[in-house]
């Protein structure tokens, strides 16, 4: 029994009590601080003009995959479009029962909450600079140019949907306005893509390999764990360069060795975080990196 509530869905690490650490790692935390993030996303999705969304194609892989599941079980269409922010909700609160924690929330931790994403999406900026970097550095060329942004930006680990392609060619022949709706649709996005891959790939996807093969093959727990976190992981970088569904390569985002062991290492990453600090902190970096790395693209472009 004590083995299983260790190595029970959420962090591995038991912080100081009522600590900022505790706090921010409970399900509950991650209702609320990702409850904007989810509102932003729906509202973001139909908000967006049209031309644009179906450009940029903002909802994600991961938010369909979720869609598809309730409409083949025999939901309706219109229920299956806000099931998936409820089914995030309904898990978490499941998570924040069985976990017997305390509901008890304070807003002044938000703020840190966010500061700590952004923070903890900087080594995966820095890790994409440094992995497309200029293979020949030359003292004429900027670190920091259009081609080296570019690049960049189309290792970031965010779902296929993510419009790489398509913002670098609207803001080359699109007006101010064209631009800013696409670098909204981009973030917009990349918001989702924090909250539903991560759903799907950590909270989910893990949980369920664990089970696998710590409760079904009996491997120990230290092996049932590295193969969980590299399967996991490696699904989640291919899933950007091929559609599991139909078994069709991504033609937006073709495989490129580069980008595939990025986003590998981003989905190690993303694990580790999510074994430490929970789904929020793990979702909330995940969709700042995303906000980030669009972000940039958009200003050096």
């Amino acid at each position: 029994m004590k083995d299983k509530r260790k190595y029970s869905t959420g962090q591995l690490f038991n912080f100081a009590k009522d600590s900022y650490l505790d706090r921010t790692s409970r399900p509950i935390y991650a209702i609320v601080f990702l409850l904007p993030f989810i509102i932003f996303y729906e509202v973001g999705t139909f908000g967006i003009n049209t031309d644009v969304l179906n450009q940029s194609q903002t909802r994600v892989v991961a938010f369909v995959w979720l869609q598809n599941l309730l409409e083949s079980l025999g939901f309706g269409g219109k229920f299956a479009w806000v099931a998936p922010p409820l089914a995030v909700i309904a898990i978490l609160t499941a998570l924040q029962i069985t976990s017997g924690k305390q509901w008890r929330f304070w807003l002044r931790d938000i703020l840190p909450m966010m500061v700590e994403c952004i923070l903890l999406a900087v080594p995966l900026i820095v890790l994409t600079l440094f992995m497309n970097r200029p293979a020949v550095p030359q003292d004429s060329i900027s670190w920091f140019d259009n081609s080296a942004i570019r690049t960049q930006i189309e290792s970031l680990p965010s779902c296929s949907s993510v419009a790489d392609s398509n913002l670098s060619r609207l803001s080359a022949e699109a007006d101010g306005a064209e631009q800013s709706q696409s670098l909204l649709a981009n973030i917009v996005t990349g918001i989702g893509a924090g909250i539903y891959e991560e759903l799907v790939f950590r909270l989910i996807l893990i949980c369920l390999l664990m089970l696998l093969f710590q409760d079904i093959l009996r491997l120990t727990h230290k092996n049932s764990i590295i193969l969980s976190v590299l399967i996991s992981a490696a699904l989640f970088s291919a899933h950007h360069h091929i559609d599991f569904l139909s078994g069709q390569p991504n033609a937006s985002d073709p495989f490129n060795l580069i980008r595939f062991a990025f986003r590998t290492i981003a989905g190690i990453y993303f694990a580790a975080l999510f074994a430490i600090r929970g789904f929020g902190m793990t979702a909330g970096t995940h969709a700042f990196y995303n906000i980030i790395a669009v972000s940039i693209a958009a200003r050096f472009y």
